[in-house]
């Protein structure tokens, strides 16, 4: 384009050094003067720096006419190419970082399903994570509630057997205070300026960055109670933990939470009571992961229930608000029963929790999530249905893919209720490329999007018959006007009369905005 030959250089320490060599012996590092100008002993040569991207030089070499006037017609050119480049590598760097956290989170899931013991489960635990965040040292502190301690049960860097338990009460002891308060302390040495919450305890640690993250277990009443905390610090490479290894250590120590528990329960239990208790144990813990309607806040008037058969299944649902009012909601069945539905069906949701949050496209975000999924949906063999909607008040629409999920409708004011077609077969069965969305007018106050499983439509009563999913429909319509709670449970009282023992999960949904 400008009659000249280009070599790109990287300035560093002092000098710079060409970025690709374009001969089989690269030039040596040069020197630059203020005004872009090398002398050499050859002759004179050209080097500026190219604008706006800090770092990068280029020489013109052999130009046809005055060197400034080449640089002027290539330099933007030579801006646009690493800016391009540099964001490749970004989203490349992002997307690694996300699929490490959902293998994490089926590492996690795994455990869940097959850990027995309390010391197994916290190791294998801590390892992943160690190993995620790039950690030399973590450790995990279970509370002890007889001795009203915090006592070692993993750890990576030391030993836990050197490791000393810690008073929950302790007034110097960082896991003390994360125990105590249930919320997360770290210390990032990127800005010196902010307290170090650790000063005056002697840590002992190699890093000066540290994390300590309370792990969170539901109690009888439904609120979050912590059992224990993990704590991380001696960062490999840049001695700070990012803003997104502190989301995703949140996000496991709400299942290390369920693990532990879990393996709390069973080392309980007799030999012969230990299958049916993992059974029971596992129906909890499904129900946990399910969120509340109240993370959502005021303003969203959503209810949701999923209660369970006698063995583990694959019912889920999931909320999400997105920004400028819209609201995604999410409701899925995973084929088949038993503990392999439970562990596709925590890594479904794990994942849901993810990608819906990173995009607003219904659409896009189910082909994303089964690009995580696809692999182990093929080695279980399993398949699952999933309806992903956003609400929009303020555009007065719905958006929504719809995987083979069979049970989903519209319900206005007036009329009836309007079926919400599948935009693509069941995940499993299809490719992420078939996955298309759809959309249906919403109207905010009077609209209702309902969504339920097969449990609920195939209940029998004792001569053999179904509710069915006419029966269903006529019941949110004769209470379309009632809060979703209300219609959640008139639905789910229908099925329990017509069969009181499910012989699979029931799961309904309903949503005004």
């Amino acid at each position: 384009m400008a009659g000249c030959r280009l070599r790109l250089w990287r300035y560093g320490r002092g000098r710079l050094r060409p970025v690709v060599a374009r001969d089989d012996v690269p030039p040596p590092p040069v020197n630059v003067d203020e005004a872009g100008v090398v002398s050499a002993a050859e002759s004179e040569r050209w080097i500026a720096p190219v604008p706006g991207v800090e770092g990068y030089w280029y020489e013109i070499e052999e130009p046809a006419g005055d060197p400034m006037v080449a640089g002027q017609t290539l330099a933007p050119l030579l801006a646009q190419l690493i800016d391009g480049e540099r964001d490749s590598l970004a989203l490349a760097k992002q997307l690694a970082s996300r699929y490490e956290e959902i293998e994490l989170l089926y590492t996690i899931s795994e455990v869940l399903g097959r850990t027995i013991r309390l010391d197994e489960a916290a190791q294998t635990i801590v390892s992943e994570v160690s190993d995620v965040v790039g950690a030399r040292r973590a450790s995990i502190f279970v509370y002890d509630e007889t001795a009203e301690m915090l006592r070692p049960v993993a750890g990576i860097g030391k030993d836990v057997a050197e490791l000393s338990p810690v008073g929950i009460n302790d007034p110097e002891s960082i896991t003390s205070r994360v125990f105590r308060t249930g919320h997360t302390v770290s210390y990032d040495p990127r800005h010196p300026e902010e307290p170090n919450p650790a000063i005056g305890e002697d840590r002992g640690y190699r890093g000066a960055a540290f994390l300590s993250v309370p792990i969170l277990y539901p109690g009888a009443d439904g609120m979050p109670r912590p059992i224990g905390v993990i704590n991380l610090t001696d960062r490999l490479g840049t001695d700070a933990f990012s803003g997104g290894e502190r989301r995703v250590v949140t996000a496991v120590a709400n299942q290390i939470g369920a693990a532990i528990e879990n393996a709390r329960l069973v080392e309980r239990d007799l030999i012969q009571q230990r299958v049916r208790r993992e059974l029971e144990l596992a129906h909890g813990l499904q129900l946990k992961l399910l969120p509340s309607p109240d993370l959502l806040g005021p303003g969203v008037d959503v209810a949701a229930r999923c209660v369970p058969a006698h063995s583990v299944g694959g019912d889920f649902y999931h909320f999400v608000r997105l920004p400028e009012g819209r609201i995604g909601v999410m409701l899925g069945d995973v084929s088949s029963h038993g503990f392999s539905a439970a562990l596709v069906m925590a890594l479904v949701l794990s994942a849901a929790g993810i990608h819906a949050e990173e995009v607003a496209s219904p659409d896009v975000t189910l082909r994303r999530l089964l690009e995580s999924v696809e692999d182990d949906l093929a080695e279980t063999e399993m398949h699952l249905s999933l309806f992903y909607g956003v609400a929009d008040p303020v555009a007065g629409v719905l958006r929504y893919a719809n995987a083979g999920h069979p049970h989903a409708f519209r319900i206005g004011a007036t009329g009836a209720p309007e079926r919400l077609q599948a935009t693509a077969p069941p995940l499993g069965l299809t490719d992420p490329e078939a996955i298309t969305a759809a959309e249906a007018p919403w109207t905010s106050g009077e609209d209702l999007l309902l969504l339920f499983s097969d449990g609920i439509v195939d209940a029998r009563n004792a001569e053999g018959a179904k509710l069915g999913e006419q029966r269903v429909l006529e019941l949110a319509t004769e209470h379309r006007t009632a809060p979703s709670r209300d219609i959640v449970e008139a639905i789910l009282a229908a099925a329990a009369d017509f069969e009181a023992a499910a012989k699979d999960d029931r799961t309904i949904l309903a949503l005004r905005t």
